[in-house]
């Protein structure tokens, strides 16, 4: 008797799914479908497998074509040969839709687009071109069930991560939802910096009222980096009784900060154990799969036409989101100067001149430190990265130290050369072409890059 193709696959994809995180999951594995399923002979099966897109066939073809394969021979007790195609199904949603949406656009009424930049909302940041991985998973839930029930679900939120992890993002998409619910919504977005200078300008000019009537009576209260008030007297005194006001009237406040209310030296205990008797969730660096969405989402804002094996070079070159935003503002310049398409001389040239490109003057770390870290991580005196050894467990680490100083610091070619041993220029070349292509295909490879950089 032949399987039948849909209650076989959702079998498949019930056991896939305890193997996976959920966001990965739903990003990747939920949108494929099994096109056809036939004999080779008595014993072998050949099943075609349906993406929705080439760039998700390829990530699945790369990276979880032997767990299909397992679960697929598991539930039909056969071997089985897997092929993948690029084939939508009337069953599931479209690529569009499939990264939560990534790509979605809609068009916003003006009297929105008003109100929103009146607020300080930014309009390009929304939950539609948020992409969701494990790393910001529980962050993106806080924020959506928040935007549906403000006030209610958790108040206040306090999201804390490093720099470019989407803090700011996720806050502005609460506030842009709620507007969207209700335009008359009093909603109010500002950086601790602004909140204090209000103040000040109060105090200097005797309208203290005036701020108080701004932001004590408000549905949403958003504020980014609020670390900023920390030892400030008599700001934190202001936004003690603001937080108060606010959260007695049923208004939802939503913080963000580089480290949690716990840390924040300076911070008076009173407000600590507020920000603590809301929800606190932490956003770390986007992993791979992660980066790979980010850079379709914003290729797809500049009008960029990426390949796949493209999207994975980048992708796996460059760790926070804000980077992979300025390195696609550059590689679209880049593009439009030389009248070209995307390809990886381009790329790996601006990889090459460092993220931020020539422009950047004065390393944030000595080239002295990042040599001394990278022997410290793979165990190895100077002599012995400095010296002629051609062995593997030797030239590898050399040749990632000289891509760090290359892409982190920006360090000129023959320096590097010189630092390394008195190398010529042409050895660093060649050394950061190779470790750009290796860190787009070798796991290992991106980990000890994040970790030696996370040391730094």
């Amino acid at each position: 008797m032949k399987p039948d193709k849909k209650q076989t696959w959702n079998e498949v994809l019930e056991s896939v799914r305890v193997s996976v995180s959920p966001a990965i999951f739903s990003t990747w594995l939920s949108q494929t479908h099994l096109v056809s399923l036939r004999k080779l002979d008595e014993r072998r099966y050949l099943a075609e497998i349906g993406c929705s897109s080439a760039f998700i066939k390829s990530t699945i073809e790369l990276r979880y074509f032997g767990l299909i394969q397992d679960c697929l021979m598991k539930t039909l007790e056969s071997p089985v040969d897997l092929s993948f195609v690029v084939k939508s199904s009337p069953d599931v949603i479209n690529l569009n839709e499939a990264l939560a949406p990534l790509f979605m656009k809609t068009e916003d009424s003006e009297i929105i687009n008003e109100k929103i930049a009146k607020v300080n909302i930014r309009p390009g940041f929304k939950f539609q071109n948020f992409a969701v991985s494990g790393s910001n998973q529980m962050a993106h839930a806080a924020a959506e069930a928040v935007a549906q029930k403000p006030g209610q679900a958790y108040n206040p939120l306090f999201i804390w991560g490093g720099v470019g992890v989407g803090k700011t993002h996720l806050m502005h998409a609460v506030g842009y939802e709620m507007i969207k619910q209700d335009i008359e919504a009093k909603v109010i977005a500002c950086t601790g910096e602004d909140f204090t200078n209000d103040i000040v300008e109060g105090i200097r000019n005797k309208t203290t009222q005036k701020f108080r009537d701004k932001y004590r009576k408000l549905k949403a209260l958003l504020i980014d980096d609020i670390q900023f008030i920390a030892g400030k007297d008599a700001v934190q005194d202001e936004f003690f009784h603001t937080f108060n006001a606010v959260t007695a009237a049923g208004g939802q406040i939503i913080l963000t900060s580089d480290k949690p209310p716990s840390a924040i030296a300076k911070l008076e205990e009173r407000l600590r154990s507020r920000f603590e008797a809301g929800l606190i969730v932490d956003i770390g660096l986007p992993d791979f799969e992660l980066r790979c969405a980010i850079v379709q989402i914003k290729a797809n804002e500049k009008k960029l036409e990426i390949p796949v094996e493209l999207v994975h070079m980048i992708a796996g070159n460059i760790s926070t989101a804000r980077q992979l935003e300025g390195f696609l503002v550059r590689l679209s310049s880049e593009t439009k100067i030389r009248n070209v398409n995307v390809n990886e001389d381009v790329i790996q040239s601006i990889l090459g001149k460092g993220i931020d490109g020539e422009e950047k003057k004065k390393p944030q770390v000595a080239p002295d430190r990042v040599i001394d870290t990278v022997c410290t991580y793979y165990n190895m005196s100077r002599r012995a990265m400095f010296g002629k050894a051609r062995a593997r467990m030797v030239a590898r680490p050399r040749m990632i130290l000289m891509y760090l100083l290359r892409t982190e610091l920006n360090l000129p070619l023959e320096e590097i050369g010189n630092l390394i041993g008195g190398r010529d220029h042409t050895t660093a070349i060649h050394a950061v072409d190779r470790i750009t292509n290796l860190a787009t295909t070798n796991v290992n490879i991106r980990e000890d890059i994040l970790k030696i950089k996370n040391s730094l």
